[in-house]
C-alpha cells in the first residue's frame, strides 16, 4: 500500500496537479449552487460513496468495490431523474454567469409599470408582472400568448381587465416590451409552500426557477408584492416598489 503511494505521487506531473486542481473547483462550485437546498445532502452521500469507492480500489477489495461502482452508477441516473427541477436551476444559474447581462437604463418603462401596478392595486384587481433579466422566462410557460408591445400602463391594464381572455396568468416584459400575455408559472416544491395566495406561489416559482422581478397585485386585498429568488417582499408602496425594481433591474 506504501509503495503503491509513493510510485502514484512519484510520477505525478503539473498537468495532474492542475486536472485535480480544476475538478476541486467545479466540485466546490457546484456545491455551493445546492447548498441549502435538498439536492446538498444528496451529493454529500455521493461523495462519500466516492471515497468509500477509491479506498477499496487502492485496498484491492474487488467486491467491496464492484459494489459501490455499480451502486453509484445507477444512483447518480435515479439522481438525475428526482431533482430534474435543482439540475435545471443549477445549469441556468451557471447559465447566467456567462451571459451578457441587458441592463435597462429606461426609467419611463419603470414608471409605466409602476403607475399601472398602483391602479390595478386601487382597484384590487389581481395581476402578476415578470420582468426578465438575464434567464429567458418564456421558455418555461406553456402556451404564453405573443404580445411584443410597448410597455405602457394603457396597454398593461387593457390586458388585466377582468373577464377577458387574456386577464389569466401573467405578463412578461423582456428588452423593455411586453413579450407575453396569460402566462402561467410553475409553483414550488410542494414541502415549500407557503400560506400565500396561488398569485405569490407562482411569483415564487418562476424567481426560484430564473432571476426575474416578479410583482404581484392581490386581488383580495390590493397590496403590493414583489419576488426576488423566491423571496416574497410583502406591502409595497409605489417609492418602495419603484426603489426596489431601480435597485434589482439596474444592479
Amino acid at each position: 500500500m506504501l509503495d503503491y503511494l509513493i510510485n502514484l505521487f512519484s510520477t505525478f506531473s503539473l498537468n495532474d496537479v492542475l486536472d485535480i486542481f480544476f475538478l476541486f473547483l467545479i466540485f466546490y462550485y457546484l456545491l455551493l449552487l445546492i447548498k441549502g437546498t435538498k439536492s446538498y445532502q444528496v451529493a454529500i452521500g455521493l461523495a462519500l460513496i466516492g471515497v468509500f469507492a477509491g479506498i477499496g480500489s487502492l485496498l484491492k477489495l474487488t467486491a467491496f468495490s464492484y459494489l459501490l461502482n455499480n451502486f453509484l452508477t445507477y444512483l447518480i441516473i435515479a439522481i438525475i431523474v428526482l431533482f430534474q427541477d435543482e439540475l435545471k436551476s443549477i445549469l441556468g444559474e451557471i447559465g447566467s454567469k456567462i451571459r451578457t447581462k441587458y441592463i435597462s437604463k429606461n426609467s419611463d418603462v419603470i414608471d409605466e409599470i409602476v403607475n399601472t401596478v398602483m391602479a390595478l392595486s386601487i382597484t384590487r384587481v389581481g395581476a402578476i408582472i415578470a420582468i426578465e433579466r438575464e434567464i429567458k422566462v418564456g421558455s418555461l410557460v406553456n402556451k404564453p400568448v405573443e404580445i411584443d408591445a410597448v410597455v405602457s400602463k394603457d396597454m398593461l391594464l387593457t390586458i388585466f381587465t377582468p373577464k377577458t381572455p387574456l386577464h389569466d396568468g401573467a405578463v412578461i416584459i423582456a428588452n423593455d416590451r411586453i413579450a407575453y400575455a396569460r402566462c402561467f408559472f410553475p409553483l414550488p416544491a410542494l414541502m415549500e409552500l407557503s400560506p400565500t395566495g396561488t398569485r405569490h406561489l407562482a411569483a415564487q416559482g418562476i424567481t426560484q426557477q430564473t432571476d426575474c422581478i416578479a410583482i404581484i397585485v392581490s386581488e383580495e386585498t390590493g397590496k403590493v408584492s414583489l419576488s426576488v429568488k423566491g423571496e416574497l417582499i410583502r406591502g409595497l408602496d409605489k417609492e418602495g416598489l419603484i426603489g426596489r425594481l431601480v435597485y434589482y433591474k439596474l444592479k
